[in-house]
């Protein structure tokens, strides 16, 4: 190779070299961005509705306590009911650490499921003790239910329809964020022990 193909192999090489110093000091060979999870889903937020002794409420009455929080109705002919027992034994599995939980219903009901017929309802002695029965408008339950990505739909005509709906409970922190959720048919003693599991987390 003559002396003068020697120097332009060596100008075009300087070249490419600082032409890829400027692209990768420009971007355009950025590393791929690593996108990280917090791990906390989007469940969970305002809502304003009414309890079963007709006081207005909002998402202020999870603060404080844990909440186990479930969405039903109480002409509900098997999922509720046993979900409401399921936490009541729940509830008693947890000893002294119970005083730092609340269960709150909140109908999908809200046609016939009044504060009065929540009320009546909620007090059966299988039922969690100090239950709260949440219910409201159409809108308001609607809302709520949005911001727990929980679902519900009417179903048949009459007096006697029913109300399919999402099956899990969802436990919320003392400052009123999503923890976990709770799947349907969990034995009372493991729900306690994902309970105690959380309360020990903080």
């Amino acid at each position: 190779m003559s002396q003068r193909s020697w120097i332009w192999l060596i100008v075009v090489v300087a070249l490419l070299g600082a032409g890829l110093g400027l692209a990768l000091r420009g971007g355009v060979f950025e590393p791929r961005q690593t996108v990280r999870s917090s791990g906390t889903a989007a469940i969970g937020g305002p809502f304003q509705l009414v309890d079963q002794n007709g006081r207005a409420v909002d998402q202020t009455i999870l603060n404080g306590k844990w909440s186990a929080v479930f969405f039903g109705f109480t002409y509900c002919p098997d999922v509720c009911p046993t979900t409401l027992q399921t936490l009541a034994a729940a509830e008693e599995a947890l000893g002294d650490k119970a005083d730092d939980l609340q269960i709150v219903f909140i109908s999908v009901d809200p046609e016939r499921d009044t504060p009065q017929q929540l009320k009546t309802y909620l007090s059966l002695e299988a039922f969690p003790r100090d239950v709260i029965g949440l219910t409201g408008t159409p809108e308001q339950v609607a809302a709520a239910a949005k911001a727990y990505r929980a679902y519900f739909h009417k179903n048949g005509e009459g007096d006697d329809y029913l109300v399919d709906h999402s099956t899990f409970t969802y436990l919320m922190h003392p400052q009123g964020r999503f923890n976990t959720v709770i799947a349907h048919n969990t034995p009372p003693d493991e729900v306690a022990a994902k309970i105690r599991q959380a309360m020990a987390g903080g």
